[in-house]
């Protein structure tokens, strides 16, 4: 097994997952994934954001910072329950390795309607409202996006857009729907916690994923504009994104809000506090998702079609994670830190004693301190280590070729993965793509590309998971 010293994980988002209804879920597969893993000798399991799904379908433009998305949810726990008849259900699943999103979302809902319609309120429901304070606002969020027609909250009708500055109207007419909202947040809770604390019997931590940003059309912005840089009329001022890099001649805008940090530092960074807050209660370890926008940030103009144009500005990162630290003891954080980064990045990274990450496709000519990192050999926005090689020009993959000649295994992912086990890193992550050896087409996101295909490649079954795992196994064996 696993030498003592190392802990060896997969990246693996829920949503890959096989399942008949047709994306991954918190149901029985998720916990045979665990089984799977934990009789390997893996000890981590890394995630992307559970948050609901946004633009693009994208998990890094979520409705909410604390929420999870319903679509998670296991509908046969509904069964268990008396909440759903097995003649309720439909099979989702076709023989594609693509999430239809539109369609899941749409027969899911009428799943959920369904159980709810069959569920009584008791104490357990209300004393979730009480823990979990945020729910009611997000709740109330998510109804007045149903009666305007799904738009952003910019486009709202007026009486809406504006009612958490000044409330126009009861709310009694949508309690049902607001409980029905809370209803899908109190199982996905219940589901997810259930899941986290059986992974966590198996010695498996899960390492979480938060976007630094938070997407414009969600509740956090509309219930906090003061957060943020914003026009008068909910408008972004500036935009978030990255200038011009590997993954794009153009830049990334990716749209969200700039955050008014002198605002956040007055209010001592309570936005912040409570975000962390929620996401240290789900996961062993939180990955914040562009690590350098704590020291700098990349501020677009809102009227800039692309990333090109902006500015880099300083950001309050050691008061900001002074406060966090201080007011969240236990709180364990993963930082990305990819890319051509200033020196103050590595310092406010090292300061707390954070570890960054180092990637084979990047880092594998460079020289790198192994004991601050986590070894991946890519990550969710890379091709696939098979894709990757196959993208290199003849001289640069005779040149990587050379460079492996030390291992034995036939293909040349696979050699990656054997080169990576073997550094000296306490801790190496595998994205399930890299270690089941797939090509371009099932790369799961592309940087700069909105829809599909992004986020929606998932297994089938396991049966080409297991024999991939069995051969990691076997990898894994021989240096214990």
């Amino acid at each position: 097994m696993i030498c003592m010293d190392k802990h060896i994980g997969i990246l693996c988002p829920i949503s890959v997952l096989p399942s008949k209804y047709g994306i991954g879920d918190f149901g029985k597969n998720a916990y045979d994934f665990i089984d799977k893993i934990h009789s390997s000798g893996m000890t981590i399991w890394q995630i992307l954001p559970l948050n609901p799904l946004g633009y693009g379908n994208s998990p890094y433009q979520p409705l909410s910072s604390k929420a999870g998305d319903e679509i998670y949810l296991d509908i046969d726990q509904f069964i268990d329950e008396g909440l759903l008849k097995e003649e309720d259900i439909v099979d989702l699943s076709k023989q594609t390795h693509f999430v239809d999103y539109k369609r899941v979302k749409v027969e899911k809902e009428k799943l959920y309607q369904k159980a709810f319609d069959h569920y009584v309120i008791d104490e357990d429901f209300q004393a979730f409202i009480d823990n979990y304070k945020w729910v009611y606002d997000y709740a109330v969020y998510r109804v007045f996006k149903n009666h305007n027609d799904q738009r952003i909250w910019l486009d709202w009708r007026h009486e809406y857009k504006y009612y958490n500055q000044n409330p126009s109207f009861p709310l009694t007419p949508f309690i049902k729907e607001i409980n029905y909202q809370i209803f899908l947040q109190y199982y996905f809770f219940k589901q997810w916690n259930q899941l986290k604390d059986y992974a966590n019997q198996k010695g498996i931590e899960i390492i979480g994923d938060m976007p630094i940003y938070v997407g414009l059309d969600s509740v956090d912005v509309w219930m906090d504009q003061e957060s943020f840089l914003l026009e008068p009329d909910g408008t972004p001022s500036f935009v978030a994104g990255v200038p011009p890099d590997y993954f794009s001649q153009y830049g990334q805008r990716w749209g969200n809000p700039i955050y008014d940090w002198d605002y956040l530092e007055k209010e001592d960074f309570d936005f912040w506090v409570q975000r962390m807050e929620s996401a240290a209660s789900m996961y062993d370890m939180i990955r914040i998702d562009h690590f350098r926008g704590f020291d700098t940030y990349w501020k677009i103009p809102e009227s800039e079609p692309t990333a090109v144009i902006g500015e880099w500005v300083e950001a309050p990162g050691y008061k900001l994670f002074d406060t966090l630290y201080q007011k969240i003891p236990n709180l364990h954080i993963l930082a990305e830190d990819l890319g051509d980064l200033r020196k103050e990045v590595y310092e406010l990274r090292d300061h707390y004693g954070l570890k960054g990450m180092y990637v084979f496709q990047f880092h594998y000519q460079s020289e790198m301190d192994l004991n601050k990192v986590i070894v991946y050999t890519g990550t969710h926005d890379n091709d696939t280590l098979k894709g990757w090689y196959e993208s290199l020009e003849e001289e640069k993959q005779e040149e990587l070729e050379i460079f492996l000649e030390d291992y034995s295994e036939k293909e040349v992912y696979l050699k990656i993965i054997h080169y990576c086990l073997d550094l000296r890193a306490s801790h190496i992550v595998i994205p399930i793509w890299d270690m089941m050896g797939l090509d371009t087409k099932y790369r799961f996101n592309l940087p700069g590309k909105i829809g599909s295909p992004n986020w929606e490649y998932h297994l089938l079954t396991f049966d080409e998971f297991d024999r991939s795992l069995n051969v990691l196994t076997d990898m894994l064996d021989n240096k214990g």
